[in-house]
């Protein structure tokens, strides 16, 4: 499946309710950290088995999550794509019995996508190791993202050998969303200009490069304002 849907509109679902109801691991492929730990966080206080193995772990996190993946507990289990091309991780992975592969933020498979990962590109080798595991031969599939033009659909489709997979659009109309375009003239006038506006509202200010994030920070409190950064 090929599964094209607004941020919001349910992507996670469309294989964490498959992966409750399937016998077996399903393996969720993420590039980010910051997003695989709240869904992990999510699925623990809802009372699902899931675990991430990342970069951010410590030992003891990892080994944990391993030996709920040896005991069969585990019923989700988030990696990095860079973390899933490792033999190791396929190995332990044909041996615990994988049952579905969910492929998030899959513009990053395509060359035309916004956020191009290389490391997606051997997910397709990974995918036909897993299958050999599996009775059929066949391991379902689901790649999901909120952006995709018909052209990164196609690639997408093509690089994780997905040519007969199923397509579903979702509509990209948001009734909550406003958007406006204004000319830049004083950058940080105009942004003070707007938080008055907003006085009893919170919200999200978006900026080019880490040390702009820190400067329009810097600037917001000594303006009185209660502003935080958050970057890399």
């Amino acid at each position: 499946v090929l599964a094209i849907m607004p941020t919001g509109g349910g992507k996670s679902l469309c294989f964490q309710l498959p992966a409750l109801v399937r016998h077996g691991v399903t393996v969720v492929i993420s590039p980010l950290i910051a997003l695989m730990r709240d869904q992990v966080r999510g699925l623990r206080e809802a009372g699902v088995a899931a675990g991430a193995l990342t970069s951010a772990n410590t030992d003891a996190e990892n080994d944990a999550v391993w030996n709920m993946l040896h005991s069969g507990a585990l019923k989700l289990l988030y990696l990095a794509p860079e973390r899933l091309a490792s033999t190791a991780t396929q190995r332990m992975l044909q041996q615990a019995g994988v049952s579905l592969i969910a492929v998030d933020e899959a513009h990053c498979v395509s060359q035309w996508g916004h956020d191009f990962r290389p490391e997606y590109r051997q997910l397709v080798a990974v995918r036909r190791r897993l299958s050999q595991a599996v009775a059929d031969g066949s391991l379902p599939t689901i790649a999901l993202t909120a952006t995709a033009t018909p052209r990164v659909r196609r690639d997408i489709r093509q690089s994780l050998g997905l040519d007969k997979a199923n397509e579903f659009l979702a509509s990209f109309n948001r009734d909550n969303l406003f958007l406006e375009v204004q000319p830049k003239t004083e950058g940080l006038r105009q942004v003070l200009t707007f938080l008055a506006d907003h006085r009893d509202q919170s919200g999200i200010i978006y900026c080019a490069t880490r040390k702009q994030v820190d400067t329009l920070t810097g600037q917001l409190t000594a303006n009185g304002w209660s502003a935080l950064p958050y970057h890399a």
